[in-house]
């Protein structure tokens, strides 16, 4: 089955999903009133400088102010040439309270955390990352071959060479995108990102901080710019005015992607077409099945994340050791799945099923890394720690899909358990005792939910009957239904 991309645009947010041999793979989601951040320019002031950490923080007009390290400065030379920094540098000799400062986001922010910054500017396009203060031309790391590293190489040079005299020519970066492309076919990034740059340009010396001065583009945009790879075969999109601007984009700027767009008309809703709304739903559970009867679960914390795989109703046909090992190899392909499609970054502890044969470890570790590799962001495995535990990493860019469609359960406060009606019933006893030695009045009603008033007249009558004798008192109850578990008020009653 071919690769596609799914674009549903609605007024209130857009939805990209990529579908890999009719499965889904990634979702990215943008909201109207919350728009990622990554990529955009703003013109900020440096609020506080914090020595101790080497970074300091700079309002750029979001929520929270953003952050920047020593090592994210890149201050500039007698050429205007950028210098980058290491972690060592005092960041006092760079910063100071007050100033003004043009930096990029380079991590959306994140739960309380406000946006990652850096002075090193860039611009993207679909082929090359355009860097205005360098003369650095590289090649993106996942293009592999040195031959064709080479010829990327050689390619950008003489095309910025062609541009010299109409603009001020920076470094570039060519994009994983650009592997196997001909020179032609970029050709028109190059004055592209000098264009956008001179406006951003104009936009900084007229502009008051904290402003944005250039914003990326939106999500159903960037999905040409971004996630097209010769394997994509189609991309869907449900609105016609979206699909009407991004033929228009593509016809300007990249024309061998116009016959791969697609406007979808249909009834049925365009994320039905795979399932994708299920698979949204049970990306946001804590279980995963596995088609072998295993399944995975999945805790994300703010620290890190942690995936525990067991055999579960799974007991293979032969012996319990290849049993364990078929697990491990489906669990190893779910993983990097669900790393994926949930956006889980940061620490990742994998807990396989412990293995006794060195072979089969090492192909469980081969299966994970191989299905790692159409990951788009950067992961490492640092191999199998003392505990038998796999211990990975995943750059963290954005929200992952829970913190993006997820809040708090106001009932539990994040711990995702409640208390037992009988561990409220006994709260609910010693509550009365303390309040019966402070004031007078003996008699008192208890308001709760069903389920601990029920437990309270059933299974904790005698204990009620005992306290209301220690306390010469009386104790009514009363159901009010739109308490939760936890939640209950005791009143002084005459």
């Amino acid at each position: 089955m071919s690769d596609e991309i799914l674009v549903n645009v609605g007024p209130t947010e857009t939805r990209d999903a990529l579908i890999e041999n009719g499965v889904l793979q990634e979702v990215y989601i943008e909201r109207t009133h919350s728009k990622g951040y990554v990529g955009n320019i703003y013109k900020g002031k440096v609020i506080r400088v914090l020595p101790g950490m080497q970074a300091a923080f700079v309002d750029i007009g979001q929520e929270r102010a953003g952050f920047i390290h020593v090592a994210d400065l890149a201050p500039r030379d007698d050429k205007g040439l950028e210098t980058r920094l290491n972690e060592h540098s005092d960041i006092r000799s760079y910063l100071r309270e007050g100033q003004e400062l043009v930096v990029q986001v380079i991590k959306d922010p994140i739960s309380t955390k406000g946006a990652r910054l850096t002075t090193h500017l860039s611009v993207s396009a679909r082929y090359l990352v355009y860097m205005p203060y360098t003369e650095h031309i590289g090649v993106s790391a996942r293009i592999e071959d040195e031959n064709e590293r080479e010829r990327l190489k050689t390619a950008v040079q003489q095309l910025a060479s062609e541009f010299d005299e109409q603009y001020k020519v920076g470094g570039f970066i060519v994009r994983t995108a650009a592997e196997g492309v001909e020179a032609e076919e970029f050709r028109a990034d190059v004055p592209f990102v000098f264009r956008v740059w001179a406006d951003i340009e104009q936009k900084i010396k007229a502009a008051k901080a904290p402003a944005v001065v250039y914003e990326d583009l939106p999500l159903y945009m960037r999905t040409i710019r971004d996630l097209m790879r010769p394997n994509i075969e189609k991309v869907r999109i449900d609105s016609r005015e979206a699909y009407q601007r991004m033929q228009s984009f593509a016809k300007h700027y990249a024309p061998e992607i116009g016959s791969k767009l697609e406007h979808y008309p249909g009834e049925r809703p365009i994320f039905d077409l795979y399932s994708v709304e299920d698979e949204l739903s049970k990306a946001l559970e804590v279980k995963v099945s596995l088609k072998s009867g295993g399944y995975l679960l999945i805790e994300q914390t703010e620290a890190m994340s942690t995936i525990d795989v067991n055999t579960g109703a799974f007991v293979g046909h032969r012996n319990l050791e290849e049993t364990i090992f078929k697990t491990n190899l489906e669990a190893a392909a779910a993983i990097a799945r669900q790393l994926r499609l949930r956006n889980i970054g940061g620490i990742v502890i994998l807990d396989f099923i412990d293995m006794v044969d060195a072979e089969h470890q090492r192909q469980v570790l081969r299966t994970l890394e191989k299905n790692l590799e159409r990951d788009r962001v950067k992961t490492s495995i640092t191999g199998v720690s003392e505990l038998g535990l796999v211990e990975m990493t995943r750059k963290r860019t954005r929200e992952s899909l829970t913190q993006m469609l997820c809040e708090p359960c106001p009932v539990c406060q994040g711990r995702g358990k409640l208390k037992s009606a009988e561990t409220i019933c006994y709260e609910i006893f010693r509550e009365i005792l303390r309040e019966s030695r402070a004031y007078e009045s003996k008699n008192f009603v208890v308001l709760a939910s069903q389920v601990v008033i029920d437990r309270l007249l059933d299974e904790e009558s005698a204990n009620v009957a005992d306290l209301e004798e220690f306390i010469e008192g009386t104790i009514r109850f009363q159901v009010e239904s739109i308490y939760h578990q936890e939640q209950y008020d005791i009143i002084l009653s005459q």
